[in-house]
């Protein structure tokens, strides 16, 4: 997305031909569906800057710009060599603390460019300009020094606003980056708050239920988890359930967080006291086995519930357990959420990861320049191209399940036991294709298969590239 001149947007024209120029100018990738009032708005911050400020004509902006896969927002934005320049636009009175809340969370999603961030708030109806202060205060300003700053001598940046964004680095998780959690430098997106309102607000009225969000790797369902957490735990202690090797990155965050107790699924006992705490929230629900569910169900009472899984639908029914997806489902008036924007997984990879799962019926258009597919006659030569790889600084699966940690670069080896059955799903004969599908979607940056004697798979694979 290119910045576009704001002057020239708010001539007098039909909504037709302004959609046109904007989409033009701009070169998004869809048409903008303008609001009237925000339009209106911006007309009259024109109008006042004309009246404060010469060459109003040359300034430059990106307009409506959204992070990918993030839906963060922000209405005007000047970004220059040496500092950036937000100006938000409202036609009607809000108060105070929530444009001091925006501007604070638009702050913080700029401060990745490493840039000065000049914050500004116009509210058309009332001709009010305000700005966010450096001790985090909201005050009245005055036209003049917002001008000053809009012609700031360093250049425009004039390339896509885009590419100087990575939705990974906002997407935190509370099991690698716990220090960034308790700091609490992390904002949700639209839709994880829309999801924990929704829960909250139940929870606060009833104190019981049964709540279950679900979506694939990388949509910020644990961190989404943790936050419930903590303001349940404002004032009472919930206890979280954390399904299979926990390891012991938990221990670290939950030595800090006194009201929120944490426990594994193989602790759960019939003896285990569920019932003195106000909430039970369970991580990586797919990994429960009946009998665990069962019983924390039953240990629960009346408590409210929350479960947070991966959604696996990918995977072949026959390699991935349905028996607890059903359960859930069967839950006494469960509410169900599924999370559908993948924040931090790779979304190339992702994508080639859900078609080699489950082959597309259509043949795939887009490219995936980070996916690379070797064919290998035997194992001697199977371990020459993982060397190589390795020395091209990918890291091998094995290593990585033992570090725990997600690599930037994974290569993974797969031998004959994997095939695809009649409905186009990925299987092998040792039933470890859904470890398989978490496993690879670790990798954040490239993907390197190497196939071991097992021709028609290659053939499948490249046929995906």
């Amino acid at each position: 997305m290119k910045s576009i001149p704001i002057y020239a947007l708010t001539r007098e024209q039909n909504l037709t031909n302004l959609t046109k120029l904007e989409y033009h100018l701009s070169e998004r990738e869809k048409p903008l569906k303008f609001r009237t009032w925000e339009l209106n708005s911006m007309k009259a911050l024109v109008d006042q800057l004309e009246a404060h400020m010469e060459h109003v004509y040359r300034l430059r902006f990106f307009y409506s710009f959204q992070i990918p896969r993030l839906g963060k927002e922000f209405d005007l934005l000047q970004v220059k060599e040496n500092q950036i320049v937000n100006i938000e636009l409202k036609s009607g009175a809000v108060s105070e603390d929530a444009i001091r809340r925006q501007l604070i969370q638009n702050r913080y999603y700029l401060s990745v460019l490493g840039k000065p961030i000049k914050s500004y708030t116009y509210i058309s109806s009332q001709n009010r300009l305000v700005r966010l202060t450096n001790h985090d205060h909201i005050a009245d300003t005055d036209w003049k020094q917002l001008c000053e700053e809009l012609q700031e001598k360093s250049p425009d940046y004039t390339g896509n606003l885009e590419t100087l964004f990575q939705a990974e680095w906002y997407l935190i998780s509370p099991l690698t980056q716990p220090e960034r959690f308790l700091r609490k430098e992390y904002f949700l997106t639209a839709q994880q708050k829309d999801i924990e309102r929704q829960i909250l607000r139940k929870i606060r009225a009833e104190r019981r239920g049964y709540y279950w969000f679900s979506g694939l790797p990388g949509t910020g369902k644990t961190l989404l988890l943790y936050d419930i957490a903590m303001k349940l735990s404002a004032r009472q202690k919930v206890c979280m359930i954390h399904c299979g090797t926990a390891g012991q990155e938990w221990k670290k965050l939950h030595e800090r967080l006194l009201r929120i107790i944490w426990i594994s699924d193989s602790q759960i006992t019939e003896e285990t006291k569920l019932d003195e705490y106000s909430a039970v929230l369970v991580d990586e629900a797919h990994l429960l086995s009946q009998d665990v569910l069962h019983r924390i169900v039953n240990l629960a009472g009346s408590r409210p519930v929350i479960f947070s899984s991966d959604d696996e639908s990918p995977v072949s029914p026959e390699e991935a357990d349905q028996s607890i997806k059903q359960e859930l489902k069967n839950l006494a008036e469960v509410w169900m959420f599924r999370l559908t924007n993948r924040i931090r997984t790779n979304a190339e990879l992702s994508t080639f990861i859900q078609n080699m799962m489950h082959l597309p019926e259509r043949k795939v258009t887009r490219h995936f320049p980070n996916v690379t597919v070797f064919y290998a006659n035997d194992n001697q030569e199977t371990e020459n191209l993982i060397q190589d790889a390795k020395e091209q600084g990918y890291q091998l699966l094995s290593e990585h399940m033992v570090t725990g940690k997600t690599p930037d670069c994974l290569a993974v080896m797969l031998d004959e036991q994997y095939f695809y059955d009649e409905n186009k799903y990925l299987r092998s004969e040792n039933h470890t294709v859904r470890k398989l599908f978490h496993q690879l979607n670790g990798a954040k940056e490239k993907l390197l298969l190497v196939v071991n004697n097992n021709f028609q798979l290659y053939d499948v694979l490249l046929d995906l590239l």
